[in-house]
Formats: structure tokens, C-alpha cells, sequence
């Protein structure tokens, strides 16, 4: 594996086992199905895909929260089923999960923040510059006295952003973390991640089914039945809304009217992804 891969993934396949209640297996479901993905360092990734689809399993291997029925897969360079490796990859790809309320634990937000480089024996001078740098790298630097009961869906998951950019990761996976959220937490959460990426360079793996959230990836791949059936830049995958739909995906509105309006002989290019480009086609059309 190249030194500027973050992640390899080859032919992963994994299994969940269902057992009765005498534990006697009473059937094997295959999540992820002979998947090979590559992620680069710095590269902002999104998965989608409908529920069930096998984004979710597939995230949880990317910090070897779950290993391989059969295949491989490399974070950093570290082979996820090796033992010895666990401790670095989990602190190489940090993970958001979708409730910000199952992975914010301590009463005040600096606190909290601090937990994870605390666990792992950072000095505590080093841990409170970690915490003021995660902190405002997420904007929430002002609330760090507050007790994170009381914050808004949004700002709590960007709590629980700043505890996982505090253990300083190469790279960060957001695992649906919008999905509890109203339309401005999104947006806040989506934002934070953006500017990681750009800013701090760290790699984002954004799992989600809004569609919304992918337009600013660098790639997208989109996965059904456990496999991944799409891949490309944002524009060629929302090039292509009859498939979309095809796989019960939806695509950002600003898209959807811009395929209809070509539909109806308005020759305006394919996968316009906001409104500023839409409002630009339109006029270059005109004149």
C-alpha cells in the first residue's frame, strides 16, 4: 500500500451470523458483499446509499470496529486484522456516529473534549491545547464551561467532533451523524467537516443518505445490496438521476429541476449541483 493511501479496501465481504435463542445459527446475511475501495490522504469521501444498503458495516471497518468475514483492510498502511494494529487505527480514523448523545460523556464540554487524548496518556498541558484547538476548529469554543445537556442536536455532534479531532486522526468518519439533526445542525456538522478537510487536511469518509451533504466530496460511491454499484465525482453521479432513483436515492433538488427542465428540451448541462449553477445555465441558455 502507497504511503499516500489512507485506505484500501480488497474484496471485502462480511457477514452477520443470526442465531435462535438456543444460540444454533438460523441464517448468515451478507452486509458487505466483494467490496475494493481507495481512499487517498486528504481526499473528502462520501458513501451513500438507502438503509440496508451496507454503508454503515462498511464504515465500522474503516477503525476495525468490525473485521472481515474474508478480504482486507488497510488504514494507513496497517492491516485492520492484525491484533497489535487495533490501538493505532482507532486512533488514526477517529469515528461520528449518528447519536451524539451515545459518545458525549463527560458533564462540561472541555471535559469531554478531553476525554479521549486523557485515555491516551497525553500530557495534561498538551491535552488543554488540544481541547481549545478542537474546540474552535468546530466553533464551539465559547460553550466549553456549558454542560453539553444543554446544546442543540447540532452543536452537541460538533462536541463530539471536537473529542474525536482532539486524538489528532488522520482521517475521520462520519457514519450518518446528520440523521438525528434538523436541517441547520446538518448544515453545522457538514460545515465543520468541510472545513477539517480543507483546512486541517484530514480525510473525510461521510456515510449518509442526504444527498444534500455530498455535493463538496471529492468522490462519491454509492452502494446497494451490499456492493458498491456507482462511483465518481458528485457531478457524474447525480448525472445520472433515472438510476438514482433506480436505487431509491433522491438527488438535491437544485438537480432533480434542472433534469426536468432538460427533459422538457432546455439544453442545460447534466448533474448541476446548486442553485448558482442552475441560475447560470438558465442564463447562458437565454442569450
Amino acid at each position: 500500500m502507497s504511503s499516500e493511501k489512507m485506505l484500501q479496501v480488497e474484496n471485502l465481504t462480511f457477514e452477520y451470523i443470526r442465531r435462535d435463542e438456543e444460540g444454533n445459527v438460523e441464517g448468515i446475511k451478507t452486509a458487505v458483499d466483494g467490496v475494493d475501495l481507495e481512499v487517498n490522504k486528504g481526499e473528502f469521501i462520501s458513501i451513500l446509499g438507502h438503509n440496508g444498503s451496507g454503508k454503515s458495516t462498511l464504515a465500522k471497518h474503516f477503525n476495525a470496529l468490525l473485521f472481515p468475514t474474508e478480504g482486507t483492510v488497510w488504514v494507513d498502511g496497517l492491516n485492520t486484522m492484525d491484533s497489535q494494529n487495533i490501538w493505532d487505527v482507532r486512533q488514526g480514523a477517529g469515528m461520528v456516529f449518528q447519536n451524539p448523545d451515545n459518545q458525549i460523556i463527560g458533564q462540561v464540554v472541555e471535559e469531554d473534549v478531553g476525554f479521549g487524548p486523557e485515555n491516551m496518556g497525553i500530557p495534561t498541558e498538551e491535552i488543554w491545547e488540544r481541547v481549545e484547538e478542537s474546540l474552535k476548529a468546530v466553533g464551539m469554543y465559547e460553550y466549553r464551561k456549558n454542560s453539553p445537556n444543554h446544546l442543540s442536536g447540532g452543536q452537541k455532534q460538533r462536541v463530539s467532533i471536537a473529542g474525536v479531532i482532539a486524538m489528532h486522526p488522520k482521517c475521520i468518519i462520519f457514519d450518518e451523524p446528520t440523521a438525528m439533526l434538523d436541517p441547520n445542525g446538518r448544515k453545522e456538522v457538514i460545515r465543520a467537516a468541510r472545513a477539517l478537510n480543507e483546512v486541517e487536511g484530514i480525510t473525510i469518509i461521510l456515510i449518509t443518505h442526504y444527498m444534500e451533504e455530498v455535493i463538496y466530496s471529492d468522490k462519491v460511491f454509492v452502494m446497494d445490496k451490499g456492493k458498491i454499484t456507482m462511483q465518481g465525482t458528485p457531478r457524474e453521479i447525480f448525472s445520472q438521476v433515472d438510476k438514482l432513483k433506480e436505487l431509491r436515492l433522491g438527488v438535491p433538488q437544485v438537480t432533480l429541476l434542472a433534469h426536468e427542465l432538460q427533459k422538457r428540451g432546455l439544453n442545460i448541462p447534466n448533474g448541476i449541483l446548486d442553485r448558482k449553477e442552475l441560475i447560470n445555465a438558465i442564463k447562458a441558455y437565454r442569450y
